[in-house]
């Protein structure tokens, strides 16, 4: 990759913002809304399932998930709806206004919580029970990413998401 290529990757203007916060209490239920979110680094979002009963993994890859919102419109459009509400797609944060392919391998910010981007978060199999025939093709692409979650704090909605870093090593 030549070096002008690697400058435009490695810097990212734009500042996104935490829309919507999701918690699932128990696998396999519904997600629901909330406003504002204890965040336990090394472990995941309080009131989550990945969260409760666990002891923190501070190298665990799927601490918390995150959609673009840009991307539910597609979605929908793709399995036919008008809109799709991002309680069926099994995310914890839904982002706005910030190129989640830009920090799926490095270090960003919510709020004042530091997060640094783990790969790519697929569908599941489950996309096509939450979104109809065809859910799990219109996913593809648009699953957002997955996170660890590097300090403790808390996380509200309207919090600004902005990149800390450069690309992070993945291993």
């Amino acid at each position: 990759m030549d070096s002008s290529t690697r400058a435009l990757l490695d810097h990212v203007p734009q500042e996104g913002r935490l829309t919507t916060i999701l918690l699932r209490p128990d696998r396999g239920q519904p997600a629901h809304a909330v406003d504002q979110v204890e965040v336990v680094a090394g472990l995941g979002l309080v009131g989550d399932h990945r969260c409760i009963g666990r002891s923190p993994d501070p190298a665990a890859k799927r601490q918390v998930t995150l959609l673009q919102a840009e991307h539910l419109p597609a979605v929908a459009a793709l399995v036919g709806r008008s809109e799709v509400d991002p309680t069926l797609l099994r995310r914890n944060l839904v982002v706005a206004g910030l190129n989640l392919a830009s920090v799926y391998d490095r270090r960003f910010r919510i709020g004042d919580v530091a997060l640094e981007g783990t790969g790519w978060c697929h569908p599941c199999s489950q996309m096509e029970q939450a979104l109809g025939p065809g859910g799990f093709q219109a996913m593809r692409g648009h699953g957002g990413i997955t996170a660890r979650l590097l300090t403790d704090g808390v996380l509200t909605v309207g919090d600004a998401v902005t990149v800390a870093g450069v690309p992070t090593e993945q291993g």
